[in-house]
């Protein structure tokens, strides 16, 4: 299961935008440049989350994008799920609409298929943005206690 640069570009806006939180609203060009990612893709992706409910806009001269709750409350699955749709590495075990299939009830694969599915959500439900920003701390750490070595 590969995701596309839906899922890959707008987490790492999200995880932008989670290291400027209280900071105000931040440009998507500002955004676009950190994270290298083209402003008109960004903004299509941003348009998306902010559908969902998961960024804001504040429009005028100081505007731009926020956060639409605190880090610790949007988890890497929200992010994914919005841009990506649900996750599942076969048809059959789609949460919504799952496609039917004659054999589902003696199928052997189903179940590997569903057990995958479920490992996946478990997991990107598991960690939030502030999970996130903590992961980035430790590596920032990390960095500069090996570069003072």
């Amino acid at each position: 299961m590969k995701l596309s640069t839906k899922g890959r570009y707008g987490l790492k806006a999200m995880f932008d935008l989670a290291l400027h939180y209280g900071d105000g609203p931040i440009a998507l060009k500002h955004i676009a440049e950190r994270q290298e990612i083209s402003d008109h893709y960004l903004e299509q992706l941003v348009a998306i989350l902010r559908k969902a409910g998961l960024v804001k806009s504040v429009r005028g001269a100081q505007g731009g994008y926020m956060l639409a709750s605190e880090p610790r409350n949007i988890t890497v699955g929200d992010i994914i799920r919005t841009l990506e749709g649900p996750l599942a590495p076969s048809d059959c075990v789609m949460e919504e609409e799952p496609k039917n299939c004659e054999k589902a009830n003696y199928c052997a694969t189903k179940m590997v298929w569903e057990k995958i599915r479920d490992s996946v959500n478990e997991v990107i439900d598991s960690i939030s943005l502030e999970d996130m920003l903590e992961d980035h701390n430790k590596i920032k750490n990390k960095d500069n206690y090996m570069f003072y070595i």
